[in-house]
């Protein structure tokens, strides 16, 4: 990283830290697996935090995707600009620019390892109150 990156890092905006809670709240809400959000803002330029998670079946990632939409549309007036994999349900990811949320089911999380490729990127710890259960 370069000292202008560096100069250029800045605290994260309290509205986008915001959106991210509502989106693990959500999230939370059904049940979702093994929660991980992502801090990327040091690593790319593209938005500003991930959220990981997983459920447990197709049908499961597909009610954390409506659910996660329903919460930001109904609390923020938020709607996603894109959105990829909610008829297949093995991988959805919903972008919101500065939020990009993946929602796998556990297998399609362990093939990609999302969290692997972005290892660089700082976590951001989640309250003890929204975090979801974690495998094994």
């Amino acid at each position: 990283m370069s000292t202008n990156e560096i100069l250029e890092y800045k605290q994260p905006d309290a509205q986008d830290v915001e959106k991210l809670m509502l989106a693990v709240e959500a999230a939370a809400s059904r049940k979702a697996l093994q929660m991980t959000a992502i801090d990327i803002r040091k690593v790319a330029s593209f938005a500003e935090f991930f959220l990981v998670c997983s459920g447990s079946s197709t049908r499961q990632v597909q009610a954390i995707a409506d659910e996660v939409m329903d919460r930001l549309k109904k609390d923020r007036n938020s709607r996603p600009l894109h959105t990829e994999g909610y008829e297949a349900g093995s991988w959805v990811l919903l972008d919101y620019g500065d939020l990009i949320v993946h929602i796998f089911t556990e297998e399609a999380r362990d093939f990609y390892q999302l969290e692997r490729l972005w290892r660089d990127a700082d976590r951001v710890e989640l309250p003890d109150a929204l975090k979801a259960e974690q495998r094994p």
